[in-house]
């Protein structure tokens, strides 16, 4: 029998039947709507066991998702892909008649995006859904606090808290100036734009603050609290914020000039540091809680990859379950490559030729974690040639990449395809609907982000470095800064990091493999998107990003 002050494991799968529709609640429209006119309070949240799911347990049907726009990643034109294919880690080129879309993905990755796209307001309106739905849920606590014992009260609070401040962590790092509504009932016309700086303080002393109240558990094995916001995820960002506070507390990233993240202090655990200092001192915490690497980088990726002892939050997936989608292999994959493992494709997402080369490609070096992150060269599926339709074999061409393959040779076969997770034979919907659990947190990340603060703090981490490297069966390198930004590359390719990495590292609105910058584009304005043009029209309070006026 599951304790009855925890709210069970099986809690994500019943939040999506009990779910409350509480509408498109955004900051588009108001923030007071009354969530509970679906069915009666009462049966709602009657009991202690209803109004921790209905309040705690219906956010986590936001995390994944399978409409674009929403979700953490999983979904096309949302978090993920404006994290990817605006960098140098991949792109979708333009393959004839596919993937021209407007000119949408050529936007991405040459930054010409505009306020008026519809899939960056969608996804500043996914972001801000969970947002208001989590406010919501910390002001029904509130009313009903009766209900729950004091450690219910304070797990359940902390817990919504921890979510809640997850998505202004995502908002303030695509968008930098943002509304910050911690109050249900505040109207449209009070909600005022805060400073970056200001949501950073924020986010931070939030997690800060509602991380002892957090399960000390591992939230990626099945247990109790799988899928959920427990500690480990909290000191996770926590040392995101960290090692980012330079570009986190600027808020003229246009005018050249950050602050030293060896003068910005933060609290950790009632000690000032530097930004340096706390960012590896999370990652302590983080590795303390039993973390490790996997011996075998990827089982991580595995279709059951719920025993991971490194990955340290997931999207749960499960075909039979969840209505979670994983989308990104059936994006990539040749037409005949998703006939041949019984399954479909859309032959488009790939990897850059800067990434390809990174990882050595047609080299005597090539990095042993490139055969498991892509499809590349002849395919072969069950140790047979997988062909063409005119019957000559499928030969994936990673040096033969363009943003617009229009007419080319190469046109539907340019392109190192994304592989990295496991390819569940069982999955439905093409594929969509597996069973490996999305990795959105992980601790070699953990250990990468350590490496990179001693460097940045002037100490040397040969051996945060080679811990990386030597499991991926790769020898020693200098532990500089270039270095490690390349690790991340060849470690967490595919995993939605690369937009973050190159805007701290100061290369973002730089140019980078077939790619040059955009007018005006020196000053960083691309660095943060811009604030979505129906965002602005309905709430006049709001002002543009600088570059976007």
């Amino acid at each position: 029998m599951k304790p009855t002050t925890h709210i069970t494991s099986s809690l994500t799968h019943l939040a999506a039947m009990l779910l409350l529709a509480c509408g498109a609640l955004t900051l588009t429209g108001c923030l007071d709507e009354n969530p509970r006119d679906q069915i009666d309070e009462n049966e709602a949240y009657g009991t202690a066991g209803k109004l921790l799911l209905n309040t705690v347990g219906t956010l986590y049907n936001y995390i994944g998702g399978n409409a674009e726009s929403q979700g953490l990643q999983g979904t096309f034109r949302g978090v993920y892909d404006y994290n990817t294919f605006t960098t140098d880690e991949a792109m979708i080129p333009t393959r004839g008649g596919d993937w021209y879309d407007g000119g949408f993905w050529q936007s991405l990755y040459n930054h010409t995006w505009t306020p008026s796209d519809d899939a960056l307001y969608n996804t500043w309106t996914y972001l801000y859904k969970v947002v208001v739905k989590c406010n919501q849920s910390l002001d029904i606590l509130k009313e009903r606090q009766s209900l729950l014992t004091d450690e219910q009260y304070a797990e359940a609070t902390a817990e919504v808290r921890g979510v809640r401040a997850m998505y202004y962590f995502y908002l303030m790092d695509m968008y930098g100036r943002v509304p910050l509504v911690t109050d249900v009932n505040l109207s449209v016309d009070d909600v005022k734009q805060s400073e970056r700086s200001e949501t950073f303080k924020f986010v931070y002393d939030e997690l800060s603050e509602v991380a002892p109240s957090l399960p000390d558990v591992h939230s990626n094995l099945q247990n109790n609290y799988y899928g959920r916001f427990t500690r480990p995820v909290a000191y996770f960002l926590l040392a995101k914020l960290s090692l980012n506070a330079e570009v986190y507390s600027d808020d003229d990233w246009t005018d050249g000039v950050r602050p030293n993240g060896s003068n910005i202090s933060l609290n950790v655990d009632g000690q000032q540091c530097n930004a340096w200092v706390a960012c590896q001192k999370w990652c302590d915490k983080i590795t303390a809680e039993g973390y490790e690497l996997e011996k075998d980088y990827a089982s991580n990726f595995a279709v059951h990859n719920e025993t991971s002892n490194e990955n340290i939050f997931v999207i749960p997936m499960d075909k039979y379950l969840y209505a979670n989608q994983f989308q990104y292999l059936f994006r990539s994959r040749h037409y005949n490559h998703g006939a041949a493992i019984g399954q479909d494709s859309e032959n488009g997402s790939c990897a850059t030729l800067s990434t390809v080369r990174t990882y050595g490609y047609g080299t005597a070096n090539v990095d042993k974690r490139y055969a498991i992150n892509f499809y590349s060269d002849t395919l072969r599926v069950d140790g047979k040639i997988v062909r063409l339709d005119d019957g000559s074999p499928l030969v994936y061409m990673p040096l033969a990449v363009k943003l617009d393959l229009t007419g080319d040779p190469y046109e539907k076969t340019a392109g190192a395809r994304m592989s990295k997770y496991e390819i569940d034979r069982q999955a439905y919907s093409d594929g969509k609907l597996q069973g490996n659990d999305i990795v959105l947190f992980r601790y070699a990340d953990v250990v990468l982000m350590k490496a990179e603060a001693k460097v940045r703090n002037g100490e040397d981490s040969s051996a945060e470095l080679d811990a990386v490297r030597s499991r991926a069966g790769m020898p020693s390198r200098p532990a500089t800064l270039q270095n490690i930004l390349d690790e991340r590359l060849l470690e967490m390719m595919w995993e939605g990091w690369r937009r973050n990495d190159l805007v701290r590292f100061g290369l973002f609105n730089k140019a980078y493999d077939q790619r040059t910058p955009i007018e005006g584009e020196a000053s960083g304005f691309t660095t943060v998107f811009p604030i979505p043009g129906d965002a602005l029209d309905h709430n006049q309070n709001l002002t543009q990003n600088k570059g976007y006026e």
